[in-house]
Protein backbone atom coordinates (compact mmCIF):
# COMPACT_ATOMS: atom_id res chain seq x y z
CA UNK A 1 0.00 0.00 0.00
CA UNK A 2 1.42 3.48 -0.82
CA UNK A 3 2.77 5.80 1.61
CA UNK A 4 2.98 9.25 1.68
CA UNK A 5 5.89 11.62 2.94
CA UNK A 6 4.28 14.69 4.51
CA UNK A 7 6.36 18.09 6.33
CA UNK A 8 5.23 17.28 10.05
CA UNK A 9 4.95 19.60 12.26
CA UNK A 10 8.08 19.77 14.72
CA UNK A 11 6.95 21.94 17.19
CA UNK A 12 3.50 24.28 18.68
CA UNK A 13 4.82 27.32 16.54
CA UNK A 14 6.24 25.15 12.99
CA UNK A 15 3.93 26.44 10.38
CA UNK A 16 6.08 25.70 7.42
CA UNK A 17 9.04 23.85 6.47
CA UNK A 18 12.43 23.84 3.91
CA UNK A 19 13.17 20.65 2.09
CA UNK A 20 17.13 20.79 2.97
CA UNK A 21 18.20 17.01 1.63
CA UNK A 22 16.45 13.95 0.18
CA UNK A 23 18.81 10.84 1.29
CA UNK A 24 16.65 8.59 -0.86
CA UNK A 25 16.40 9.58 -4.75
CA UNK A 26 13.22 8.57 -7.00
CA UNK A 27 13.56 4.71 -7.74
CA UNK A 28 15.62 3.66 -4.46
CA UNK A 29 14.60 1.27 -1.62
CA UNK A 30 12.80 2.04 1.33
CA UNK A 31 12.80 -0.06 4.74
CA UNK A 32 10.85 1.14 7.82
CA UNK A 33 12.46 3.06 9.48
CA UNK A 34 14.97 5.01 6.68
CA UNK A 35 15.26 8.74 6.87
CA UNK A 36 14.29 9.61 3.56
CA UNK A 37 14.39 13.38 3.77
CA UNK A 38 16.29 16.13 5.94
CA UNK A 39 14.44 18.73 6.87
CA UNK A 40 14.94 22.46 8.31
CA UNK A 41 11.83 23.63 11.17
CA UNK A 42 11.62 26.86 12.66
CA UNK A 43 14.12 25.56 15.44
CA UNK A 44 15.77 22.90 14.12
CA UNK A 45 17.12 20.55 11.60
CA UNK A 46 15.34 16.83 11.35
CA UNK A 47 15.16 13.62 9.44
CA UNK A 48 11.66 12.70 8.41
CA UNK A 49 11.78 8.44 8.67
CA UNK A 50 8.43 6.01 7.26
CA UNK A 51 7.22 3.13 8.23
CA UNK A 52 6.64 2.72 4.10
CA UNK A 53 8.34 -0.31 2.06
CA UNK A 54 8.53 -0.16 -1.24
CA UNK A 55 10.84 1.94 -3.33
CA UNK A 56 10.28 6.01 -3.17
CA UNK A 57 7.73 6.47 -6.31
CA UNK A 58 7.88 10.09 -6.56
CA UNK A 59 9.07 13.08 -5.52
CA UNK A 60 6.81 16.27 -5.36
CA UNK A 61 9.16 19.23 -3.40
CA UNK A 62 12.67 19.70 -4.20
CA UNK A 63 15.68 21.02 -2.09
CA UNK A 64 14.86 24.57 -0.72
CA UNK A 65 11.60 24.74 -1.23
CA UNK A 66 9.48 25.81 1.53
CA UNK A 67 6.61 23.97 2.13
CA UNK A 68 3.36 24.17 4.82
CA UNK A 69 2.95 21.80 7.35
CA UNK A 70 0.98 18.66 6.22
CA UNK A 71 2.12 18.94 2.51
CA UNK A 72 3.09 16.00 0.90
CA UNK A 73 6.33 15.54 0.16
CA UNK A 74 6.80 12.44 -1.90
CA UNK A 75 5.04 8.81 -2.19
CA UNK A 76 6.47 5.26 -1.47
CA UNK A 77 4.89 2.29 -3.24
CA UNK A 78 5.07 -0.96 -4.74
CA UNK A 79 7.24 -0.21 -8.26
CA UNK A 80 4.36 -1.28 -10.54
CA UNK A 81 1.47 0.20 -8.11
CA UNK A 82 -0.47 2.95 -9.26
CA UNK A 83 0.02 6.66 -7.04
CA UNK A 84 -2.02 9.02 -9.51
CA UNK A 85 -4.93 9.01 -7.84
CA UNK A 86 -3.16 9.53 -4.56
CA UNK A 87 -0.82 12.19 -5.82
CA UNK A 88 -4.01 14.20 -7.01
CA UNK A 89 -6.14 13.57 -4.15
CA UNK A 90 -3.24 14.55 -1.55
CA UNK A 91 -1.25 17.21 -2.57
CA UNK A 92 -2.00 18.92 0.83
CA UNK A 93 -2.83 16.41 3.56
CA UNK A 94 -4.09 17.53 7.15
CA UNK A 95 -0.94 18.59 9.36
CA UNK A 96 0.36 15.44 11.23
CA UNK A 97 0.30 15.41 14.58
CA UNK A 98 3.66 16.29 16.58
CA UNK A 99 3.35 13.19 18.79
CA UNK A 100 2.75 9.56 18.77
CA UNK A 101 -1.04 8.34 17.99
CA UNK A 102 -0.69 6.24 21.24
CA UNK A 103 1.18 7.71 23.47
CA UNK A 104 -0.99 9.16 26.46
CA UNK A 105 -0.52 12.50 27.03
CA UNK A 106 -0.26 14.30 30.35
CA UNK A 107 -2.17 17.34 31.03
CA UNK A 108 0.36 19.82 32.35
CA UNK A 109 -2.61 21.62 35.07
CA UNK A 110 -2.72 18.07 36.31
CA UNK A 111 0.07 16.20 37.61
CA UNK A 112 -0.01 12.74 39.07
CA UNK A 113 -0.86 13.83 42.96
CA UNK A 114 2.43 12.22 44.34
CA UNK A 115 4.08 14.19 46.62
CA UNK A 116 7.40 15.39 46.32
CA UNK A 117 10.05 17.00 48.15
CA UNK A 118 10.11 20.50 48.44
CA UNK A 119 13.27 22.80 48.32
CA UNK A 120 13.95 24.33 51.02
CA UNK A 121 13.64 28.04 51.23
CA UNK A 122 16.30 30.68 52.25
CA UNK A 123 15.59 32.75 55.49
CA UNK A 124 12.69 35.01 55.24
CA UNK A 125 11.38 33.30 52.45
CA UNK A 126 7.84 31.20 52.68
CA UNK A 127 7.70 27.80 53.22
CA UNK A 128 7.63 26.28 49.57
CA UNK A 129 4.21 24.92 48.65
CA UNK A 130 4.38 20.56 48.07
CA UNK A 131 3.77 20.20 44.72
CA UNK A 132 2.59 17.22 42.69
CA UNK A 133 5.33 14.83 41.08
CA UNK A 134 6.33 15.49 37.50
CA UNK A 135 3.75 13.39 35.13
CA UNK A 136 5.96 11.65 32.08
CA UNK A 137 7.42 14.01 29.79
CA UNK A 138 5.76 15.29 26.59
CA UNK A 139 6.67 12.52 23.45
CA UNK A 140 8.80 13.79 21.17
CA UNK A 141 7.57 15.01 17.35
CA UNK A 142 8.53 13.19 15.03
CA UNK A 143 8.78 13.34 10.62
CA UNK A 144 6.56 10.57 9.60
CA UNK A 145 5.01 8.94 6.93
CA UNK A 146 1.22 8.57 6.64
CA UNK A 147 -0.89 6.04 4.91
CA UNK A 148 -3.16 6.59 1.79
CA UNK A 149 -6.02 5.46 4.45
CA UNK A 150 -4.44 8.40 6.79
CA UNK A 151 -3.98 6.07 9.62
CA UNK A 152 -1.30 7.53 12.11
CA UNK A 153 1.89 5.89 11.37
CA UNK A 154 4.42 5.30 13.95
CA UNK A 155 7.73 6.22 14.24
CA UNK A 156 10.76 4.40 15.23
CA UNK A 157 11.67 6.63 17.29
CA UNK A 158 8.75 6.21 19.39
CA UNK A 159 9.23 7.00 23.75
CA UNK A 160 13.16 8.48 22.67
CA UNK A 161 12.48 11.07 25.31
CA UNK A 162 12.69 8.38 28.01
CA UNK A 163 16.09 8.40 29.71
CA UNK A 164 16.52 5.48 31.57
CA UNK A 165 20.14 3.92 30.88
CA UNK A 166 20.29 0.88 29.14
CA UNK A 167 24.08 -0.28 28.43
CA UNK A 168 24.88 -2.21 24.88
CA UNK A 169 21.44 -3.54 24.32
CA UNK A 170 21.77 -6.91 22.58
CA UNK A 171 19.26 -8.79 20.30
CA UNK A 172 19.56 -12.35 18.95
CA UNK A 173 22.81 -13.24 17.93
CA UNK A 174 24.17 -10.36 19.73
CA UNK A 175 23.80 -7.91 17.55
CA UNK A 176 23.14 -4.29 18.98
CA UNK A 177 19.39 -2.92 18.59
CA UNK A 178 19.60 0.48 17.22
CA UNK A 179 17.08 2.22 14.57
CA UNK A 180 18.75 2.73 10.44
CA UNK A 181 19.00 5.93 11.01
CA UNK A 182 21.41 5.91 14.14
CA UNK A 183 23.60 2.96 12.67
CA UNK A 184 24.49 5.37 9.78
CA UNK A 185 25.26 8.07 11.68
CA UNK A 186 27.55 5.85 13.96
CA UNK A 187 29.15 4.24 10.96
CA UNK A 188 29.67 7.19 9.62
CA UNK A 189 30.91 9.15 12.50
CA UNK A 190 33.21 5.86 13.07
CA UNK A 191 31.24 5.08 16.82
CA UNK A 192 31.17 1.41 17.68
CA UNK A 193 27.23 1.10 18.75
CA UNK A 194 27.82 -1.31 21.13
CA UNK A 195 29.50 1.17 23.45
CA UNK A 196 26.52 3.63 23.50
CA UNK A 197 23.64 3.08 25.83
CA UNK A 198 19.82 3.15 24.08
CA UNK A 199 16.86 4.75 25.23
CA UNK A 200 14.40 3.94 22.71
CA UNK A 201 12.05 1.27 23.43
CA UNK A 202 13.86 -2.19 24.90
CA UNK A 203 17.29 -0.26 24.85
CA UNK A 204 17.01 0.03 21.28
CA UNK A 205 19.55 2.62 20.18
CA UNK A 206 18.50 6.05 18.68
CA UNK A 207 19.57 8.63 16.86
CA UNK A 208 19.38 11.09 20.12
CA UNK A 209 22.06 8.73 21.53
CA UNK A 210 24.00 8.64 18.72
CA UNK A 211 24.08 12.47 18.83
CA UNK A 212 25.04 12.26 23.03
CA UNK A 213 27.92 10.24 22.10
CA UNK A 214 29.06 12.45 19.48
CA UNK A 215 29.21 15.39 22.25
CA UNK A 216 32.12 15.38 23.88
CA UNK A 217 30.48 18.13 26.85
CA UNK A 218 32.10 21.03 26.44
CA UNK A 219 31.91 23.69 29.15
CA UNK A 220 28.34 25.58 28.33
CA UNK A 221 29.12 29.00 29.28
CA UNK A 222 32.98 29.11 28.02
CA UNK A 223 34.51 32.49 28.46
CA UNK A 224 35.59 34.88 25.89
CA UNK A 225 32.64 34.61 22.65
CA UNK A 226 30.56 31.90 24.61
CA UNK A 227 31.83 29.08 22.30
CA UNK A 228 30.37 31.00 19.02
CA UNK A 229 32.43 31.13 16.00
CA UNK A 230 32.32 34.42 14.71
CA UNK A 231 30.28 35.67 11.86
CA UNK A 232 31.50 35.08 8.32
CA UNK A 233 33.92 37.68 6.66
CA UNK A 234 32.15 40.05 4.44
CA UNK A 235 34.21 40.61 1.37
CA UNK A 236 35.34 44.52 0.77
CA UNK A 237 33.52 46.82 -1.14
CA UNK A 238 34.80 47.06 -4.22
CA UNK A 239 33.77 50.43 -6.00
CA UNK A 240 31.05 49.50 -8.61
CA UNK A 241 30.07 46.82 -6.82
CA UNK A 242 26.42 46.06 -5.21
CA UNK A 243 26.49 48.03 -1.91
CA UNK A 244 24.39 45.45 0.00
CA UNK A 245 23.00 41.88 -0.19
CA UNK A 246 19.63 40.24 0.95
CA UNK A 247 19.85 36.86 2.67
CA UNK A 248 16.02 35.12 2.74
CA UNK A 249 15.05 34.85 6.37
CA UNK A 250 15.51 31.59 7.76
CA UNK A 251 12.57 29.21 9.35
CA UNK A 252 14.56 30.42 12.29
CA UNK A 253 14.49 34.24 11.83
CA UNK A 254 11.12 34.00 10.77
CA UNK A 255 9.47 33.10 13.75
CA UNK A 256 11.93 34.95 16.07
CA UNK A 257 9.92 37.92 13.93
CA UNK A 258 6.92 36.92 14.26
CA UNK A 259 6.93 35.44 17.90
CA UNK A 260 8.92 38.66 19.75
CA UNK A 261 6.62 41.57 17.86
CA UNK A 262 3.58 39.32 19.60
CA UNK A 263 5.58 39.17 23.06
CA UNK A 264 6.75 42.74 23.15
CA UNK A 265 3.60 44.46 21.61
CA UNK A 266 0.75 42.76 23.73
CA UNK A 267 2.57 41.53 26.74
CA UNK A 268 2.86 44.54 28.88
CA UNK A 269 6.82 44.03 30.11
CA UNK A 270 8.23 45.67 32.86
CA UNK A 271 11.76 45.35 34.50
CA UNK A 272 13.09 44.95 37.82
CA UNK A 273 17.20 44.72 38.64
CA UNK A 274 19.04 43.42 41.66
CA UNK A 275 22.63 42.96 42.29
CA UNK A 276 24.01 39.83 43.43
CA UNK A 277 27.06 39.30 45.60
CA UNK A 278 27.92 36.18 43.89
CA UNK A 279 31.33 35.24 46.39
CA UNK A 280 29.63 32.43 48.12
CA UNK A 281 28.74 31.53 44.68
CA UNK A 282 32.08 31.51 43.13
CA UNK A 283 33.46 29.62 46.15
CA UNK A 284 30.72 26.78 45.56
CA UNK A 285 32.11 26.87 42.13
CA UNK A 286 35.56 26.37 42.66
CA UNK A 287 35.10 24.13 45.76
CA UNK A 288 33.38 21.60 43.59
CA UNK A 289 35.48 21.96 40.35
CA UNK A 290 38.84 21.08 42.37
CA UNK A 291 36.80 17.67 43.96
CA UNK A 292 35.63 17.31 40.31
CA UNK A 293 37.60 18.50 37.71
CA UNK A 294 35.58 16.72 34.86
CA UNK A 295 32.02 18.55 35.82
CA UNK A 296 32.99 21.90 35.13
CA UNK A 297 30.45 23.82 37.16
CA UNK A 298 29.49 27.17 35.53
CA UNK A 299 28.11 30.16 37.17
CA UNK A 300 24.71 29.87 34.85
CA UNK A 301 24.94 25.75 36.40
CA UNK A 302 24.44 27.51 40.23
CA UNK A 303 21.64 30.31 38.76
CA UNK A 304 19.99 27.83 36.62
CA UNK A 305 19.19 26.05 39.85
CA UNK A 306 18.72 28.80 41.73
CA UNK A 307 16.27 30.07 39.69
CA UNK A 308 14.21 26.93 40.00
CA UNK A 309 14.77 26.82 44.02
CA UNK A 310 13.12 30.36 44.17
CA UNK A 311 10.25 29.71 41.85
CA UNK A 312 9.38 27.03 44.21
CA UNK A 313 9.46 28.89 46.94
CA UNK A 314 7.35 31.77 45.06
CA UNK A 315 5.19 29.91 43.03
CA UNK A 316 3.03 32.77 42.13
CA UNK A 317 6.28 33.98 40.03
CA UNK A 318 5.93 30.44 38.28
CA UNK A 319 2.78 30.98 36.34
CA UNK A 320 1.44 32.60 32.75
CA UNK A 321 -1.41 34.43 31.24
CA UNK A 322 -4.20 32.11 30.16
CA UNK A 323 -6.66 34.03 28.60
CA UNK A 324 -9.55 34.32 31.33
CA UNK A 325 -7.21 32.86 33.89
CA UNK A 326 -3.52 32.74 35.26
CA UNK A 327 -1.72 29.30 35.29
CA UNK A 328 -0.14 28.57 37.77
CA UNK A 329 2.63 25.93 36.85
CA UNK A 330 3.46 22.90 39.69
CA UNK A 331 6.46 21.82 37.76
CA UNK A 332 9.53 23.82 37.46
CA UNK A 333 10.88 23.88 33.55
CA UNK A 334 13.52 26.49 32.89
CA UNK A 335 14.46 27.47 29.36
CA UNK A 336 17.74 28.43 28.33
CA UNK A 337 18.40 31.16 25.93
CA UNK A 338 21.46 29.71 23.32
CA UNK A 339 22.26 31.67 20.44
CA UNK A 340 23.20 29.34 17.31
CA UNK A 341 25.77 30.20 14.77
CA UNK A 342 23.86 31.71 11.52
CA UNK A 343 21.91 34.00 13.89
CA UNK A 344 18.87 33.03 16.08
CA UNK A 345 17.83 31.94 18.98
CA UNK A 346 16.84 28.54 20.57
CA UNK A 347 15.35 27.82 24.36
CA UNK A 348 16.32 23.94 25.22
CA UNK A 349 14.31 23.34 28.30
CA UNK A 350 15.59 21.87 31.85
CA UNK A 351 12.32 19.64 32.81
CA UNK A 352 11.83 19.38 36.11
CA UNK A 353 14.89 21.52 37.25
CA UNK A 354 14.03 22.04 40.66
CA UNK A 355 13.96 18.05 41.65
CA UNK A 356 17.54 18.03 39.85
CA UNK A 357 20.83 18.01 41.89
CA UNK A 358 22.89 20.62 41.09
CA UNK A 359 25.61 18.06 39.16
CA UNK A 360 22.47 16.87 36.96
CA UNK A 361 21.83 20.46 36.27
CA UNK A 362 24.89 20.83 35.16
CA UNK A 363 25.53 18.10 32.98
CA UNK A 364 21.84 18.64 31.52
CA UNK A 365 22.75 21.79 30.65
CA UNK A 366 25.64 21.36 28.63
CA UNK A 367 24.55 18.41 26.95
CA UNK A 368 21.79 20.84 25.70
CA UNK A 369 23.26 23.48 24.61
CA UNK A 370 26.22 21.60 23.02
CA UNK A 371 23.22 19.94 21.15
CA UNK A 372 21.01 23.30 20.47
CA UNK A 373 23.82 24.79 19.09
CA UNK A 374 24.27 22.10 16.15
CA UNK A 375 20.35 22.25 15.33
CA UNK A 376 20.30 18.48 17.15
CA UNK A 377 17.34 19.10 19.69
CA UNK A 378 14.27 17.38 19.80
CA UNK A 379 11.02 18.97 19.59
CA UNK A 380 9.96 17.66 23.45
CA UNK A 381 13.72 19.24 24.52
CA UNK A 382 12.91 23.20 23.11
CA UNK A 383 9.50 23.23 24.49
CA UNK A 384 7.15 24.06 27.52
CA UNK A 385 9.80 25.91 29.26
CA UNK A 386 7.78 27.76 32.25
CA UNK A 387 10.27 30.57 33.08
CA UNK A 388 13.74 31.33 31.05
CA UNK A 389 17.26 32.62 31.99
CA UNK A 390 19.29 34.40 29.58
CA UNK A 391 22.79 34.72 30.14
CA UNK A 392 25.28 37.00 28.40
CA UNK A 393 27.75 38.05 30.97
CA UNK A 394 30.39 35.43 29.11
CA UNK A 395 30.19 37.91 26.82
CA UNK A 396 30.71 41.03 28.86
CA UNK A 397 27.68 42.57 29.31
CA UNK A 398 27.12 44.31 32.60
CA UNK A 399 22.91 44.51 32.31
CA UNK A 400 20.69 43.94 29.72
CA UNK A 401 16.83 43.56 29.93
CA UNK A 402 15.33 40.31 27.59
CA UNK A 403 12.11 39.68 25.69
CA UNK A 404 9.56 37.58 27.33
CA UNK A 405 8.47 34.37 25.04
CA UNK A 406 5.21 33.71 25.18
CA UNK A 407 3.38 32.12 27.20
CA UNK A 408 5.99 32.25 29.76
CA UNK A 409 5.55 34.96 32.63
CA UNK A 410 9.03 35.90 32.92
CA UNK A 411 12.55 35.64 31.92
CA UNK A 412 15.71 36.51 33.51
CA UNK A 413 18.48 38.48 31.96
CA UNK A 414 22.05 37.72 33.78
CA UNK A 415 25.07 40.07 33.32
CA UNK A 416 28.40 39.40 34.35
CA UNK A 417 30.18 38.53 37.42
CA UNK A 418 32.17 41.56 38.12
CA UNK A 419 35.27 42.67 40.56
CA UNK A 420 33.99 45.43 41.76
CA UNK A 421 34.81 47.99 45.11
CA UNK A 422 32.08 47.67 47.76
CA UNK A 423 31.10 48.14 51.56
CA UNK A 424 31.08 46.07 53.74
CA UNK A 425 30.93 46.58 57.42
CA UNK A 426 31.33 50.28 56.98
CA UNK A 427 34.63 49.75 54.92
CA UNK A 428 35.92 49.46 51.53
CA UNK A 429 36.66 45.93 49.83
CA UNK A 430 36.82 43.85 46.60
CA UNK A 431 33.73 42.62 45.69
CA UNK A 432 32.18 39.84 42.99
CA UNK A 433 28.64 41.12 42.20
CA UNK A 434 26.24 40.40 39.33
CA UNK A 435 23.49 42.45 37.84
CA UNK A 436 20.26 39.93 37.09
CA UNK A 437 16.90 41.87 35.32
CA UNK A 438 13.87 40.02 35.65
CA UNK A 439 11.45 40.81 32.57
CA UNK A 440 7.75 40.30 33.91
CA UNK A 441 4.62 39.81 32.14
CA UNK A 442 2.11 42.70 34.25
CA UNK A 443 -0.76 40.78 33.57
CA UNK A 444 0.50 38.12 35.14
CA UNK A 445 3.31 39.12 38.00
CA UNK A 446 2.87 42.37 39.68
CA UNK A 447 6.14 44.26 41.26
CA UNK A 448 5.67 42.79 44.66
CA UNK A 449 5.27 39.53 43.30
CA UNK A 450 8.69 39.82 40.91
CA UNK A 451 10.44 41.77 43.56
CA UNK A 452 9.66 39.07 46.33
CA UNK A 453 11.14 36.17 43.88
CA UNK A 454 14.10 38.51 43.07
CA UNK A 455 14.95 38.63 46.69
CA UNK A 456 14.45 34.77 47.63
CA UNK A 457 17.07 34.41 44.14
CA UNK A 458 19.43 36.64 46.06
CA UNK A 459 19.36 34.99 49.07
CA UNK A 460 19.50 31.96 47.71
CA UNK A 461 22.67 32.79 45.71
CA UNK A 462 24.22 34.33 48.61
CA UNK A 463 24.02 31.49 50.43
CA UNK A 464 23.84 28.65 48.22
CA UNK A 465 24.18 25.82 50.89
CA UNK A 466 20.50 25.77 50.20
CA UNK A 467 20.64 24.38 46.85
CA UNK A 468 22.09 20.82 49.05
CA UNK A 469 18.54 20.48 49.59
Amino acid sequence: MAVRVLMPKGSDTMTEGKVLKWLKQEGDKVSSGDAVVEIETDKVDMEVETTGVGVLRKILVQVGQVVPVGQLLGVIGKPDEDIEALIKSGAVAPAPAAHQADEPKASPASPPPTPTKPVAPPPAAPQPVAVSAPSAPAPQAQGHAETSKAAPAHSTTAKETDRAPWTSPQAGGGRVLASPLARRIAKDKGLDLSEISGSGPGGRIIRQDVDRAMVAIPSAFPSGDGGHSAAPARPAYVPGGPEFQDEPLSSMRKIIATRLTQSLGPVPHFYLTIEVDMRRAMELRQSANNLNPELKLTYNDIILKACAAALRARPDANASFNGESIRTHNRVHIGIAVPVDGGGLITPVIQDCDQKSLEQVSREAKDLVARARSRKLAPNEYTGATFSVSNLGMMGIDQFSAIINPPEGAILAVGAVVEKPVVAEHRIEIGHRCRMTLSCDHRVIDGAIGAKFLQTLQSILENPVYLAF
